[in-house]
């Protein structure tokens, strides 16, 4: 077989605000798409690892933040200047010298390069996937995937929920906000959502919200001083509407920190309110689901699919279709543009 185009998604510059007040990543700047590299799908040396066609990609929030200078630390690694993006995926494997690895296996993981097929070298940070025949792929890089078990393993492990308990969840409309609205209404709580579109404020809810608005348009703290106190608050957002939490928060309330996403892009704001953490007894814990992953996986993966395949947890989806629509669908999550969790269809099987 002659070699064939090996189309990729680079990172190629960190966003520095030149063409907006805030560092957004410009598309055909910070990520450019590229179809120079070639491979030979049969001969490609394996170097007892294996060979994926790369399926279905996941763009996530926390994506901006590995955008950054590798002197900058963090939680996450840095992208590497000139090199793929790398993120959650799901590929199939096509050839394999590794002795636990055989072909037409399926694996997931947050190391997927953004490339239409990779040599990865072992199976550390991935799992083999069955895929329920009523899901397609692209829900197990969503619902059924890393922000499905972010909503569903930090609410296990830090909501403590208490049945007739107040809950307020930002990015209700996102993956993960749409989760846990879920689950805190099985679990009986009454549910403050909020997002930044009508349309967004419909579909929460659609799946059960008590109360859903639209935070562009709305007083968050009207709302909540009407509807609360709140005892378990779920961020993603940060800045401002964290101070409001803050204020409208109950004694002895949980704050489960989960993104800012208000400050990816513009840079983090000072919180006022955090001295009410200990005037109102409230307990924070961060969310990260590699944390939690070893505790709970296994877990996950015998409910979560199985219900959504039933229809009893509802999920959204904005699919994208090829590599090249990689940059633009980036810049869309960063500005909150997406109207569902965003994914990248890179090929059929």
């Amino acid at each position: 077989m002659a070699p064939t185009t090996n189309a990729r998604v680079l990172f190629a510059s960190i966003p520095k605000g030149i063409h907006l007040a805030v560092d957004f990543p410009i598309p055909g700047e910070t990520t450019v798409y590229d179809t120079s590299q070639q491979i030979d799908l049969e001969h490609v040396p394996l170097n007892g690892g294996f060979l994926i066609k790369t399926l279905v990609l996941s763009i996530d929030p926390y994506m901006r933040g590995r955008m950054r200078a590798p002197e900058t630390k963090s939680y996450s690694t840095p992208f590497t200047l000139g090199a793929p993006l790398v993120g959650y995926g799901v590929g199939v494997v096509l050839r394999s010298e590794a002795s636990d690895v055989a072909p037409g296996k399926y694996v997931y993981g947050d190391s997927i390069p953004h490339q239409q097929y990779a040599v990865l070298a072992n199976m550390d940070g991935f799992d083999f996937l069955e895929r329920n025949p009523k899901l397609p792929w692209t829900v197990y890089v969503g619902a059924a995937g890393m922000p499905g078990k972010t909503a569903y393993m930090g609410w296990k492990e830090f909501s403590q929920a208490k049945k007739g308990e107040t809950a307020f969840i930002t990015t209700g409309a996102g993956q993960v906000g749409s989760m846990v609205i879920q689950l805190a209404k099985r679990d009986g709580l009454k549910v403050i959502a909020s997002a930044g579109s009508e349309e967004k404020v419909k579909f929460m809810k659609s799946i059960g919200a008590d109360v859903a608005f639209n935070y562009k348009t709305t007083d968050t703290r009207e709302v909540l001083a009407r509807e609360g106190p709140i005892d378990i608050y779920w961020d993603n957002v940060g800045g401002d509407i964290l101070d409001a939490a803050l204020e409208h928060a109950n004694i002895f309330g949980r704050l489960l920190m989960c993104g800012m996403i208000s400050g990816y892009n513009t840079g983090y704001a000072p919180n006022k309110n955090m001295h009410l953490t200990f005037g109102k007894s409230l307990t924070i814990n961060g969310i990260l689901v590699f944390h939690l992953q070893q505790k709970h996986n296994a877990e996950f993966y015998s409910k979560i699919p199985a219900l959504l395949a039933k229809g009893e947890l509802k999920y959204t989806e904005e699919v994208h279709r090829g590599l090249e629509s990689v940059g633009e669908a980036i810049l869309r999550v960063q500005k909150g543009m997406n109207t569902a969790k965003t994914v990248i269809v890179v090929a059929e099987e």
